[in-house]
């Protein structure tokens, strides 16, 4: 092929983008050298009490990490940060995809920023089952909160997790603590009716639903809705304002279905549009409400023990799956029941006894 038939394909590559002649070789060599060079534990977490956001994002990324290595140092970061924790408000916030969920969080970020407070936002991306790749683009979609000097955005990768949150969540609410913000939003992945391990970490649960999409209904159902401390009908813009008002009547009745939650509080129902930029002050004010009414009660102290409690059970769990699977002759065994299996020699409830046989 001639270069004028391939300047003319449409399968011809765009020239690449050239490296900029101001871009320091030497500055370019330090950065990342520096990069690579590894911290410890007392310099992390000096970093992380300072407000140091290069400090906190390299602790997540060790306490996220499944090699054995970096278990140890893990600890050390969050014993050495929890006396630094428990300062902030913790806001869970689910969702369907596509309800709107960066957006809502940009904006509410945004407004909380502006009124003086530390924004952390720890968004959790959904991972391919295939690949167990993630995208991890919450960044880009929060472009004006990530530019804010007190905003922290956080991407992570759900991984084999369940309930819609990442595996070390927990951990990193403590890191974000530790540095100071305020506030501590969790974007779940937005898979429906099974994001409820979210509710168990956090003191205030906002359920994102939208108008017209038969959700309605959904209200009569247990479950996710069941465990929301508010639902907020997103989008509620344009032409769709009418329907976002039926849908919050319709929500409202299906909320008075359910017995009172333990801690008094009924469940409210508003609408916003977060792309407007509508509502948001509402749901800003319903949460301080609802903050300033459980802790006067005294239940907001009892949420946070309920919380350190489900911790402990979910790290008892993790830490025995990780033992299992990191056992030397459970992993030799557990190839040789596959093959039996595979083999149709034996069954997988007999192959399981024989495994969990072992410790």
């Amino acid at each position: 092929m001639s270069e004028k038939e391939k300047n003319t394909s449409a399968l011809n590559e765009k020239q690449g983008v050239e490296q900029p002649t101001t871009l320091s070789q030497s500055a370019a060599e330090k950065l990342k050298i520096q990069r690579k060079k590894k911290q410890s534990v007392d310099a992390l977490v000096k970093g992380i009490i300072n407000g140091d956001k290069t400090a906190l994002s390299r602790a997540i990324t060790t306490i996220e990490s499944t090699a054995l290595k970096h278990q140890s140092q893990a600890k050390q970061l969050i014993k050495q940060c929890l006396p630094h924790a428990n300062q902030s408000i913790r806001i869970g916030i689910t969702g369907v995809p596509g309800v709107g969920k960066s957006t809502f969080i940009e904006q509410f970020g945004l407004s909380l920023t502006q009124n003086g407070n530390k924004v952390a936002v720890l968004a959790v991306d959904p991972s391919s089952s295939v690949s167990k790749g993630s995208i991890l683009g919450d960044k880009t979609r929060m472009d004006s909160l990530v530019k804010e000097s007190n905003a922290f955005i956080r991407p992570s990768s759900s991984g084999d997790s369940l309930g819609g949150v990442a595996r070390k969540t927990r951990e990193a609410i403590i890191l974000c603590e530790a540095a100071g913000y305020t506030h501590i939003i969790i974007e779940t992945v937005g898979v429906g009716q099974s994001e409820t391990v979210v509710h168990s970490m956090t003191d205030f649960f906002l359920l994102l639903k939208l108008a017209g999409a038969g959700d309605e209904l959904q209200g009569i159902k247990r479950g996710i809705i069941e465990m929301a401390d508010a639902i907020v009908i997103n989008k509620a813009d344009g032409e769709n304002v009418k329907a976002a008002k039926l849908a919050k009547t319709e929500f409202n009745r299906a909320l008075h279905l359910y017995p009172p939650k333990a801690n008094g509080w009924t469940a409210k129902t508003l609408t916003c549009s977060a792309l407007n930029n509508e509502g948001i002050s509402e749901v800003s004010k319903m949460i301080s409400d609802f903050i300033a009414e459980m802790k006067q009660a005294g239940h907001f102290q009892k949420k946070r023990v309920e919380q350190q409690k489900f911790w402990l059970l979910q790290t008892v769990e993790s830490r025995l799956k990780s033992d299992f699977y990191n056992n030397a002759e459970i992993k030799n065994e557990l190839k040789f029941q596959l093959e039996k299996i595979e083999a149709n020699e034996t069954t997988p409830f007999e192959a399981a006894d024989v495994l969990l046989g072992m410790l």
